[in-house]
């Protein structure tokens, strides 16, 4: 058995196990890359459980009198119908309504606001212009993920008490043995299945997490590093800035002026696409299917832009499964005499994150109809997939499409691909989950 230690370190808020695989260098410090094989891990939140930390970090309170005014401004969402102790997606345009930053928030009080592991720039804009009387801090928390079937029943083994009560985007506050603290349990994941978040001082992080995974070993549950946590958001229907796209916030040249959040943002631009080709990386709230939470009774920033996408979306969001001898022959390019096709990386197409990658998709006869990126090997399906944004005339189920696969100006391969259902699982979505089917922890 593995014994932790539990000084901070590099790695923060997970105990230094003995047995993790390796760590990944994510710029603001070190991650957890791959703890438990990828294989079991990816299959852990359809048969078991996971635990995942890789989001802990600063977390941005929003306090103050005009605090939800402040939000209204950055965000598209409705943010005044919104009850304390629950949550909600917000999600934050430019001008020209391309997001700059999407992200979970917990209204924790009547003026405090709590914003997770989100772009914060939007933020900081709204603060820097005088007119709202409200503050933003941060406070270093971590936050772990739970997710899977068994996800409900570790919890509540965990507390000591039944947690059947807690909706879907509810938040509550709980007591851990031998913890002093009271602790965040929220519903929400990014599996698209049955999954929780417990949050809390990042000071407690590596006691609570060694808890929460003694607790869970006995009923499987894996440690979910980076190298396979951006499986679950293409699976599970998810679009995520610095996994399938990026942040509009790299064409502002004041955000580009700012070293701190430049070291936050800049990804790679990589793919079939033209590096120099931004726009493709972006994606505006039609595009990733999240329109219908635009509410255009308020004023915010890329209002007019929103609106009129509401009124004519261009394109949609879906998944496209690739073919399979398409794939051997990128594979089998590796062991070929000249130049091979760009090297596919498992579980993740390319090594996440990886925001800035897009290829190209066209019709069979070559008409460009959209990008492809998050390109996946889910190993609970055993296929290849990935998320694409095409034209919505292009979207109809079983169509067949070509991925221009691998990097600008080197050698492509034309994968076929067939437009198919989204979101990918075929589980049952978290907020559907009849809990009374779930054996209890207590």
């Amino acid at each position: 058995m593995s014994e932790p230690s539990y000084a901070m370190g590099s790695i923060g808020v997970v105990p230094n196990y003995l047995d993790t695989k390796t760590y990944l260098n994510r710029g603001n410090g070190f991650a957890v890359w791959e703890a438990d094989d990828w294989k079991s891990t990816s299959l852990s939140w359809k048969e078991s459980c996971y635990i995942h930390a890789g989001i802990s970090g600063p977390v941005f309170s929003i306090e103050g009198p005009d605090a939800q005014a402040m939000l209204s401004m950055a965000s598209i969402n409705d943010v005044y119908k919104w009850p304390i102790g629950t949550q909600k997606h917000l999600v934050m345009c430019n001008a020209d309504g391309l997001i700059e930053a999407h992200s979970l928030a917990l209204r924790a009080a009547e003026d405090v606001f709590r914003y997770y592991a989100g772009n914060p720039w939007p933020l900081f804009r709204q603060v820097g212009t005088g007119r709202f009387n409200a503050k933003l801090d941060t406070v270093d928390m971590f936050i772990f993920q739970i997710a899977g079937p068994k996800a409900l029943t570790v919890i509540e083994k965990l507390i000591g008490q039944s947690q059947r009560d807690i909706k879907f985007l509810e938040c509550k506050m709980v007591k851990l043995p031998g913890i002093e603290s009271e602790i965040e349990l929220a519903r929400i994941g990014m599996t698209g299945n049955l999954a929780y978040e417990l949050r809390g001082p990042a000071e407690l992080g590596a006691q609570v997490y060694d808890m929460i995974y003694q607790v869970g070993k006995p009923f499987g549950m894996k440690r979910l590093g980076w190298r396979t946590y951006c499986v679950n958001h293409v699976e599970g229907g998810f679009p995520q800035i610095t996994v399938t796209f990026t942040v509009a916030s790299v064409i502002d040249p004041v955000f580009l002026q700012n070293q701190e959040m430049v070291l936050r943002g800049l990804p790679d631009y990589t793919g079939s696409i033209d590096p120099a080709d931004v726009r493709a990386r972006l994606r505006t709230p039609g595009e990733v299917g999240w329109i219908w939470m635009a509410r255009f009774d308020h004023e915010f920033l890329g209002r007019e832009a929103v609106l009129a996408e509401s009124q004519s979306p261009q394109r949609k969001v879906v998944n496209l499964r690739w073919n399979v001898q398409d794939i051997l022959d990128i594979v089998a390019s590796q062991y070929q005499d000249g130049e091979e096709y760009r090297h596919l990386e498992y579980p993740c197409g390319v090594e996440q994150p990886a925001g800035g990658h897009a290829d190209l998709v066209t019709t069979l006869d070559g008409k460009p109809i959209g990008v492809s990126s998050g390109t996946t090997y889910s190993y609970y399906y055993r296929e290849e997939i990935s998320q694409a944004i095409l034209d919505i005339n292009q979207t109809e189920l079983g169509s067949e499409v070509l991925v221009h696969w691998g990097d600008f100006g080197k050698r492509i391969k034309k994968v076929r691909a067939t437009v198919v259902r989204y979101p990918y699982i075929d589980l049952t979505r978290n907020e559907d989950d009849d809990l009374s089917s779930i054996p209890s922890g207590v």
